[in-house]
């Protein structure tokens, strides 16, 4: 997989899982709640905290009827548009997150939806961009995000996979610009039944880092996830799912954040390297629970060791009864002890 660096850290195979902390606008237009999702995320130990960058007019039709999670989360009066006007955040809300992000040690990104947006967080230096999964089909959009030639990370719900080639092409075609693709299921929450992670097997095959946006309850499925290789993990947080606003429900609370954290450092540090071989902590247990040859009765310097002289016993830090028909037949350099462990010094070479 081509795998990239952003702000000091690498995205891909081999790379440790980029964790994503979504924050997108379950800060409800509230800068000093901004702050805080970014203080929520840094000390979880995620990797990156990422926001939603647009404005309204450019995004949603006055008339544009709130999705059916959306009236669930908001009510039923008003549309998209009055409900996302009171979610932007301005140029200065941006740059003054941005800074905090840098004081926290976490890097600051997020989604843009508009021409408009994406060239504000260009001039403000943000190093890497997302495409949420509903503009997948955008392409004159995808060809202006690629234009700028910064890494990209994709998300993929809603769509089929000629979908997914025809927008990997035109990134490719518009500048090239490295990127990532999130497998993602565009429900709030998302049921697990339908999540099918093995999508994400079909994603590689487009030779870029594969991950998930995960829209599920719990962490579960995300952990589950990094177990099946993803490269990322991005999943909504909140500091408290009760709050009002379109996101919350969907979202973890922090103490599930950072559970979510240790459980992905967990299973990435237990996939290993593959390669099937005894481990170090296995090696006190190998000597006691694997067996040896023992003497059956005390054996004297000289006697040829034969079936009848020995027993297969714990422990294993003599010959092993895998190499018992190269043991029968020599002779012994040494007496041996009743019970006592045969080890090859006690034989003499054939």
């Amino acid at each position: 997989m081509n795998a990239f660096g952003v702000g000091g850290r690498s995205i891909g195979a081999g790379a440790p899982v980029f964790l994503i902390a979504e924050a997108g606008v379950n800060h409800n237009g509230d800068l000093g709640l901004a702050m805080k999702l970014v203080d929520v995320a840094a000390e979880a130990g995620a990797d990156a905290v990422k926001f939603q960058t647009f404005r309204s007019a450019a995004l949603v039709s006055r008339r544009a009827p709130k999705a059916a999670y959306q009236r669930a989360t908001t009510g039923d009066r008003g549309g998209q548009a009055e409900m996302l006007a009171r979610l932007e955040l301005g140029e200065a809300q941006h740059a003054a997150l941005m800074d905090h992000c840098a004081r926290r040690g976490i890097l600051f990104f997020s989604t843009p939806f508009d021409e408009a947006s994406a060239d504000l967080l260009e001039r403000l230096g943000v190093p890497l961009l997302k495409v949420p999964s509903g503009e997948i089909t955008n392409l004159p959009f995808l060809r202006h995000l690629a234009g700028k030639r910064r890494p990209l990370i994709v998300s993929t719900g809603m769509s089929t996979l000629e979908e997914v080639a025809r927008a990997v092409t035109v990134i490719g075609a518009a500048g090239d610009p490295p990127l990532a693709l999130l497998h993602c299921v565009s429900a709030y929450p998302a049921p697990a039944a339908e999540t099918n992670l093995r999508a994400m097997d079909a994603l590689r095959s487009f030779d870029h880092p594969v991950g998930l946006s995960d829209h599920t309850t719990g962490i579960t499925v995300a952990v589950a996830a990094v177990a099946r290789g993803a490269a990322i993990v991005e999943k909504h947080f909140t500091l408290d799912r009760t709050l009002p606003g379109p996101d919350h429900r969907a979202s973890l609370e922090p103490n599930e954040l950072r559970a979510l954290v240790q459980a992905v450092r967990t299973v990435e540090s237990a996939l290993g390297d593959g390669h099937k071989r005894p481990m170090p902590c296995e090696e006190d247990t190998r000597r006691v629970a694997r067996r040896s040859l023992v003497a059956a009765r005390t054996l004297r310097a000289g006697e040829r060791l034969t079936a009848d002289c020995v027993r297969l016993k714990r422990p294993g830090t003599g010959i092993s009864p895998a190499d018992l028909d190269q043991a029968l037949g020599r002779v012994l350099r040494r007496d041996v002890g009743d019970d006592e462990v045969i080890d090859w010094s006690a034989l003499e070479d054939r």
